[in-house]
């Protein structure tokens, strides 16, 4: 049976650019379709009627939901090409482990940099960083989080790197003096095509997020 995919998402989602990093690396094709988040279609609304959000991965008809679960099934799917988490169980539950603590962490801290302000923002900057330097000490010495090459969690934590400048803007602080080996990390993801075609200019992103604020009443 051909592989019919259709991914949902939209262009800015740090969790949709999971997957579609995942399946540019692995070679897969899919059609792309952009949702209007302030006016959901009638097809995301019927694919993820739970949570009716992005991204939603459609294979041959079937929903899959959640970026980590997608990425975990376009992996199990496509074992054989570029295989983003390790054949054994325990590197493989490690690499589960910092995904999630990317799920738990990075994004809602993120979130209250740009949403806050004075002392408010100050402890949100001051805990991001502090989550991002443990994830620089994970790193360590290796290229990638994995190992030798792109892997799950790479995958899981590029997508932020576009949200990086809006963060900084927002917080006023620099990542690259805080995290050098972290951002070296992040520059060394961009020079796979499946990164660099993905991720959105940093600066858009930051224009999103101005436009965002403006419509959540947040000055």
């Amino acid at each position: 049976m051909a592989n019919e995919l259709i991914l949902l998402d939209t262009w800015v989602s740090p969790f949709g650019m999971r997957v579609r990093i995942a399946l540019r690396e692995k070679g897969i094709k899919f059609e792309y379709k952009e949702e209007d988040l302030t006016n959901k279609s009638d097809l995301l609304l019927k694919m993820n009627p739970i949570h009716k959000k992005i991204p939603v991965l459609i294979h041959n008809g079937k929903p899959v939901r959640e970026s980590g679960i997608i990425v975990q099934y376009v992996d199990e799917v496509w074992h054989d090409k570029a295989p983003l988490l390790p054949s054994e169980p325990y590197p493989r539950a490690q690499a589960r482990f910092w995904a999630d603590f990317v799920d738990k962490k990075i994004y809602d801290t993120g979130r209250k940099i740009w949403t806050t302000k004075g002392d408010e923002q100050k402890s949100a900057t001051e805990e991001f960083i502090g989550y991002l330097k443990t994830l620089e000490a994970e790193l360590g010495a290796k290229p990638y989080f994995g190992g030798e090459k792109l892997g799950y969690v790479d995958v899981t934590m590029i997508p932020f790197y576009s949200w990086f400048h809006a963060y900084e803007v927002s917080g006023n602080f620099s990542i690259e003096s805080n995290c050098p080996k972290l951002m070296a990390w992040a520059k060394r993801c961009m020079q796979h095509e499946s990164v660099s075609k993905t991720l959105p200019d940093p600066k858009k992103v930051y224009e999103f997020i101005l436009q965002l604020k403006k419509r959540l009443g947040i000055e």
